[in-house]
């Protein structure tokens, strides 16, 4: 798990999922403003937030049939 903390991997998970910062913030229970710095290289995710968005990208991943 080590590189979906990473700005790039979030941002182009949310991209690969179609969604916005403010969908993908929603999604998570975080606010908009914590996923654009997450983006931004401002601030990292919380465990419970990088644990969720492993999960997203488990799902959609399998979801494709990756």
């Amino acid at each position: 798990m080590s590189n979906d903390c990473t700005p790039t991997f979030i941002k182009e998970m949310r991209l690969r999922l179609s969604m916005t910062q403010e969908e993908l913030a929603q999604k998570l229970g975080v606010s908009f403003t914590s996923v654009n710095r997450w983006e931004n290289g401002q601030t990292k995710p919380s465990k419970l937030a990088r644990k969720q968005l492993q999960l997203l990208a488990t799902d959609n991943a399998t979801s494709k049939g990756v």
